[in-house]
């Protein structure tokens, strides 16, 4: 189910961020992102957990962990992001991703997980808050897309 991701996720990958970015607040780009930007996905999760999800031979969505902050004195904290295909959600697969960064993650010596989340994403906002998460911070009114303001809400997860 959890493959590494590679440049064959290329596109399915991009295609399943550019649903969001394009048909909700979930994503914070208004617009398409090009096939290129799957490059610095790669570069900004190199050394982290990163993975297509599949579901037999179709690509159900996407998740990693990468660096909140690059300077040492953050080693122990990571940034969490996954998306999935809009036809496979509600199946539990959010949670797998979840369960299996988590594991990931503490086995690098994470020991906190933030999600960056728009506050118009009711979905993720309970998602995280059922498997554990908390509001850490908001930032009001930061944010605009489709000529919408909203905040970004940072959730953490402490897994020690």
């Amino acid at each position: 189910m959890f493959e590494k991701m590679s440049e064959e996720h290329r596109n399915e990958i991009m295609d399943i961020y550019n649903y969001y970015a394009e048909n909700s607040m979930s994503a914070y780009s208004e617009k398409k992102l090009p096939y290129d930007y799957y490059d610095r996905i790669l570069e900004m999760t190199g050394g982290y957990p990163a993975y297509a999800i599949k579901s037999d031979s179709k690509v159900a969505g996407f998740c990693f962990i990468r660096a909140y902050n690059p300077f040492p004195a953050f080693k122990s904290t990571a940034e969490i992001t996954y998306f999935l295909h809009k036809d496979f959600l509600g199946k539990g697969i959010g949670k797998l991703a979840l369960d299996r960064l988590e594991t990931d993650a503490a086995g690098m010596g994470i020991n906190t997980l933030l999600a960056s989340i728009t506050s118009e994403n009711t979905p993720s906002l309970k998602f995280h808050e059922k498997y554990g998460f908390t509001v850490c911070g908001r930032f009001p009114g930061i944010g605009k897309k489709f000529g919408r303001s909203f905040d970004i809400v940072w959730m953490e997860k402490k897994l020690s």
